[in-house]
């Protein structure tokens, strides 16, 4: 699930007035956005407001909300921060102070909790609403929250255990100080009866408490005595002894089970840390590395690291004590040693520690900011590798180095299958050496690439039909460093998600059909970089959906009617239901490989030229509903036939990449539906949309029945009105461009509106619209790099691209329309 805060803030209309009401002097809206993930996390819901005993649970959440509030407040910086820092700062003060007024009104700390849970309660209402989401069964908390809390609740207990497990190491250290003592103190008084030949050093004494031990000295003094005095004497002192060692058994005993108990304790605890551990890691993080994979597709933002980062320290810390514990323990045992299992049970917690901590140092390298995944040699680009136990460990103590390295998809399988050679590359990037830094205000620990450029890359052979755009590459981030004074040290490594390398403009689209295909459909844990061949439609929709309204920034996504154009122009079928098409599968040479029948494109390239058309020249046309777009020439025509005269709509040209062509409806004694040859973002950026619009006077309906002037007169471009002629700049009369379209006007006998002039009416020469231009880039990029490295799959790459561009056939139905 999505923070709820995220959403909240998508709300727009009542939706949006009715949480905004939730807010106020009570509790401010800003301190709900700055604190949004640390309030979303807290158990709310566990506190029995009816339960006065619940006080004590409720002022503890507050004080921790204060603690973050300041927290926050302390962290602001610059002049926009200044404000806010004392906003925030106000708050935190005045929540203070209702706290402490709380003997006067002591069911304050609840009635804030309940205010605060009424807060939630609503907003998630309001976000369910928006999102048609039906209610989650009787829960308050949605699934997020209630895997934060026991995320949180495991914490408690593991910080509560590991509290016992210190107490109980005092006992055994105090427990045994004083065995060491009593054993010297009778050592002394009975003279020593000797270090008796036990074969295991035991006690300070060095004795063995199992061996017979020889009579003390005393007794070699009673021969001196008289026989009854003697044995008397003798009594007391066997007695003594006796009694002694009896305590000294019982006492090692007691000492070997506070061991074992401590021992087994570190088990239960390490157990309980691995599964936690396992929660973190295995689930919440890689859950986060798929959102950020998503999010290179254009899905919602991934979110921030803080609430992994806090858990993860905490992870840290509580290993960092057990670990801590688990030598004094040792040492213990070392100091007096007495024979039994703790030994073992010892140095296999010693050895399991180590590789919590290792798993947890190794998983929590992970690259913040991906690199972008279409990536242009000879061109800057960034990434951003943190460590999110970085600060917890004091790693930064002596900052480590983080490299980078491209490899290709078989280096990182070799790689993670620990098969790899050390050093291969596969290319050679510059400035690709970065110190991590840590950053006392946020607490984290990151290495920030700003200036990486990829000067070369090194291509594997191809198989069969794969072509440059389809080849994986990644980039390897590495370092290492050592933890608690140069005891342990780690080698981290981590790879980026899959790039693929162009030199060339011209290879965009196909690189990106590439990296959209393997972030949608990549499997969890899969072998560097297999993806599926074939994937059911459906997946796939909600693939190019993402993509479009990422790409056209719109929220105005793919409909039920347009995903059904799209299936039948993939399948090339004819059915018009997109139940038809749940269960049919598409391969990638279908999306990206294959031709469309009859066309010299691809699905993706024609799809991409339609997102590139409108992102660069109609957005606010396509967010207006203006532009039906997803419709082929015969369904325009059967929208069309029962509508007035001069109804139009505009669709994405069949034919041509990125164009976009008006269909009207104009019965004259030629015909009765006329389309205009299709616009492409040349066109437009010659004159816009709207403008040929206004041009066109005798289109009259935007389609079903919106006037035209309604839909498009906010985006014509003013006219200077014809009695104050602009005035001629340096002796320069400026001219107008206006679209006109001869055939039409001739056909339908209408004379434009102020008696036309002859020139006019003129059918000036047909532009035909010349899809051959687009080859040149607006900023041609160079095919040989500054060095002279010459590559040719790309430079054929390349050249079957423009080639292809050049054999696009001219469409003979169309009408041509000219710029006079």
């Amino acid at each position: 699930a999505m923070a709820v805060w995220i959403q909240a803030q998508q709300l727009q209309g009542e939706a949006l007035r009715q949480m905004q009401a939730l807010y106020g002097q009570h509790f401010p809206i800003e301190v709900r956005h700055y604190l949004s993930q640390w309030i979303e996390s807290q158990a709310w819901d566990s506190i029995d407001l009816d339960n006065p005993q619940e006080n004590v649970k409720a002022t503890q959440l507050l004080e921790g909300l204060i603690q973050e509030l300041q927290k926050k407040a302390d962290h602001q910086v610059g002049e926009d921060g200044f404000l806010l820092k004392i906003k925030l700062g106000h708050y935190a003060t005045q929540l203070q102070a209702t706290l402490s007024l709380q003997n006067t009104y002591d069911r304050c700390p609840m009635e804030l909790v309940r205010c605060i849970r009424h807060i939630l309660y609503h907003e998630q209402r309001l976000v369910r609403e928006a999102n048609n989401s039906p209610s989650p069964a009787g829960s308050l908390v949605d699934a997020m929250s209630q895997k934060h809390l026991q995320i949180n609740q495991t914490f408690e207990e593991l910080r509560l255990i590991t509290q016992d497990s210190e107490n109980e190491l005092k006992k055994l250290q105090q427990t045994q100080e004083y065995f060491i003592i009593q054993y010297q103190e009778n050592m002394r008084l009975q003279g020593g009866w000797g270090a008796g030949g036990g074969s295991r050093a035991w006690g300070a004494g060095g004795t063995d408490p199992n061996a017979a031990p020889r009579p003390p000295a005393q007794f070699s003094q009673l021969s001196q005595l008289g026989p009854q005095e003697r044995l008397s004497r003798e009594t007391t002192l066997q007695q003594k002894k006796a009694s002694l060692e009896a305590w000294l058994h019982r006492e090692a005993q007691t000492l070997q089970q506070y061991r074992v108990d401590l021992a087994e304790k570190h088990q239960k605890t390490l157990q309980l840390l691995r599964k936690q551990q396992t929660t973190i890691l295995d689930d919440e993080l890689i859950q986060w590395k798929r959102r950020q994979q998503l999010a290179g597709n254009g899905g919602p933002p991934e979110g921030t690291l803080d609430v992994l980062q806090t858990w993860c320290e905490k992870l840290a810390e509580i290993i960092w004590q057990n670990r801590q514990q688990i030598r004094r323990a040792e040492h213990l045992c070392q100091q007096l040693p007495i024979s039994g299992p703790v030994e073992e049970m010892l140095s296999e917690l010693n050895g399991t520690i180590t590789d919590i901590i290792s798993a947890l140092v190794t998983s929590t390298f992970i690259i913040e900011k991906q690199p972008p995944q279409v990536l242009k040699t000879q061109t800057k680009f960034a990434a951003t590798v943190r460590l999110l136990v970085g600060g917890k460990l004091n790693v930064h103590m002596n900052p480590p180095q983080v490299k980078a390295t491209i490899i290709s998809e078989q280096q990182a399988k070799a790689l993670l299958k620990n098969e790899s050679t050390r050093n291969e590359s596969s290319g050679e990037i510059l400035n690709n050496c970065c110190v991590m830094e840590y950053h006392q205000a946020t607490g984290t620990l990151s290495a920030h690439f700003r200036n990486m450029s990829l000067k070369r890359i090194k291509r594997s052979d191809r198989r069969g039909a794969e072509s440059v755009t389809e080849e994986k590459f990644t980039i390897l981030f590495e370092s290492q460093f050592s933890v608690g004074g140069n005891e342990l040290v780690f080698q981290v490594k981590t790879l980026s998600l899959p790039v693929v390398v162009i030199v060339h403009g011209s290879q965009d689209n196909n690189a990106t059909a590439t990296v959209l295909w393997d972030n949608a459909f990549a499997e969890p844990g899969r072998v560097p970089f297999a993806v599926p061949d074939k994937v059911q439609w459906p997946q796939l929709c909600e693939a190019l959906n993402m993509k479009f309204k990422a790409e056209v920034q719109s929220s105005r996504g793919l409909t039920k009617e347009n995903l059904v154009f799209l299936a039948q122009k993939l399948f090339n079928s004819t059915s018009s239901h997109l139940e038809d098409y749940s269960s049919t599968t598409v391969s990638w040479s279908q999306f990206n490989r294959e031709n469309l029948p009859g066309r010299n494109y691809t699905f993706w390239q024609w799809f991409d030229g339609v997102m590139e058309v409108l992102k660069k020249h109609l957005k606010p046309h396509w967010n207006d509903g203006a532009i039906l777009g997803f419709v082929n020439k015969q369904q325009a025509h059967d929208l069309l036939i029962n509508k007035p005269d001069g109804t139009f709509l505009l669709r994405f040209s069949d034919s041509e990449i990125g164009g976009i062509t008006i269909a009207w409806k104009f019965d004259s004694s030629e015909r009765m539906f006329w389309n205009l040859m299709p616009f492409t973002t040349r066109d437009f950026s010659i004159r816009s949309l709207a403008d040929r619009l206004g041009d066109l006077s005798y289109l009259i309906y935007v389609f079903p029945d919106r006037p035209k002037d309604e839909v498009f007169s906010k985006y014509y471009t003013p006219v200077l009105c014809e009695s104050t002629p602009a005035k001629a700049v340096d002796g320069y009369v400026k001219p107008q461009i206006k679209q006109v379209v001869p055939e039409f006007v001739s056909a339908s006998g209408d004379s434009a509106p102020g008696g036309a002039t002859y020139m006019d009416q003129a059918p000036s020469p047909a532009v035909c619209s010349q899809p051959h231009y687009n080859m040149y880039a607006q900023n041609p990029d160079a095919v040989l790099d500054p060095e002279g490295d010459f590559d040719l799959d790309d430079t054929m790459d390349v050249a079957r691209h423009v080639e292809e561009l050049l054999r696009r056939p001219m469409d003979s139905q169309w009408i041509p329309h000219a710029q006079s």
